[in-house]
């Protein structure tokens, strides 16, 4: 169920230090990569500009980020999509369900130092005025979240959606 392009890229930038890349484009991402299943049906969306998967890890020793995105599509409508996720993402806290305009614009994270590792362990939470067609469904904190964005197509008979789970860290920690 994954194939992906990806090869790790370690650059030493002196003798203390080192960066470590890695870059995945795939064709299927591996789910446990989201920790979450897949719907039911549904298949990688395509067009012709993107693959619509991407598996990013950039650590270095005074920080680390792991992003993992795909889209999908689905025949059923947003809301059965929306109910699915909902329960699968329960598991991880508080489902928090947002509305926005476009899917994947509020996923929000910055590398931290450990001493502000309080500030970075807040609680998702919803950007703008909340409103609009897309419905994201967030759970997790600033530094660890997953975030399902469920968007309707063809009059909200179908769905398109995106998962995305996004994990930082500081000095302290793994990936």
């Amino acid at each position: 169920m994954f194939r992906s392009i990806a090869s790790p890229l370690s650059v030493r930038t002196s003798a203390s230090s080192r960066l470590v890349l890695t870059l995945g484009l795939a064709t299927a991402l591996a789910l446990p990569a989201f920790a979450l299943p897949l719907y039911p049906g549904a298949r990688l969306k395509r067009d012709d500009d993107n693959q619509n998967a991407v598996n990013l890890g950039l650590l270095t020793e005074a920080f680390g980020i792991k992003l993992v995105v795909a889209s999908y599509e689905s025949d059923d409508a947003p809301a059965q999509v929306v109910e699915y996720y909902r329960e699968k993402l329960r598991k991880y806290g508080k489902v928090l369900e947002c509305h926005t305009h476009k899917h994947g614009g509020d996923v929000h994270a910055d590398a931290y130092d450990d001493k502000d590792s309080d500030q970075h362990s807040k609680p998702v939470k919803c950007e703008g005025d909340n409103s609009g067609p897309v419905t994201e469904l967030k759970v997790g904190t600033e530094g660890n979240q997953h975030v399902v964005a469920i968007e309707p197509r063809d009059g909200g008979k179908r769905a398109t959606f995106a998962l995305v789970y996004l994990h930082t860290r500081g000095k302290q920690g793994d990936i």
